[in-house]
């Protein structure tokens, strides 16, 4: 599988050139949708395409909120079905952001 077209803008925390786009899938897309530019999350949905990422981002550790409301409306999801909300109303943080 090649690489996606996207920007080293969301992964200013690892070396881009290791990242492995398919055993690392939804650590990429954690990354893109929570932090890259809309172009490149239009690149990560074309090269892993809906059902996929359906698949595997309600197993994300964390989504911003604006994130996940774009992600239920995109993937017919309710946000009880994400991971991360769902460990969110465990431990809620004591201040709105």
């Amino acid at each position: 599988m090649t690489k996606p077209s996207v920007s080293n803008a969301a992964f200013w925390d690892v070396r881009f050139s290791d990242i492995d786009f398919e055993k690392q899938a939804l650590y990429v897309m954690e990354k893109v949708f929570n932090y890259g530019p809309w172009k490149d999350q239009v690149a990560i949905m074309r090269f892993y395409g809906l059902e996929r990422i359906k698949k595997e981002i309600v197993n994300a550790s964390f989504l911003r909120s604006p994130v996940l409301v774009f992600l239920c409306a995109l993937l017919q999801l309710q946000k009880t079905d994400f991971k991360c909300f769902n460990k969110m109303q465990h431990h809620p943080l004591p201040w709105n952001y």
